[in-house]
């Protein structure tokens, strides 16, 4: 009984590796598109980013606004 259900498991895994490379398999470039927000032309429309650069552009701006001459 074990057995068969390792190997209902591993057939169970073979099928889905085998639908998720379906896409890949039949794209032009044989790739994933890319899953990051700034590749993206909905985000990028609506001027959205990654949290990364959004914390990065936010540093920088507070940086500009400080005047070490006042400290």
């Amino acid at each position: 009984m074990m057995m068969a259900s390792i190997i209902l498991a591993v057939l169970v895994l073979l099928a889905a590796m085998l639908f998720l490379s379906i896409g890949v398999i039949f794209r032009d470039d044989h790739s994933f598109r890319s899953q990051h927000i700034h590749q993206n032309a909905r985000m990028k429309k609506d001027n959205i980013h990654c949290a990364t650069s959004l914390d990065r552009e936010e540093k920088k701006k507070q940086e500009r606004k400080i005047d070490i001459k006042k400290l």
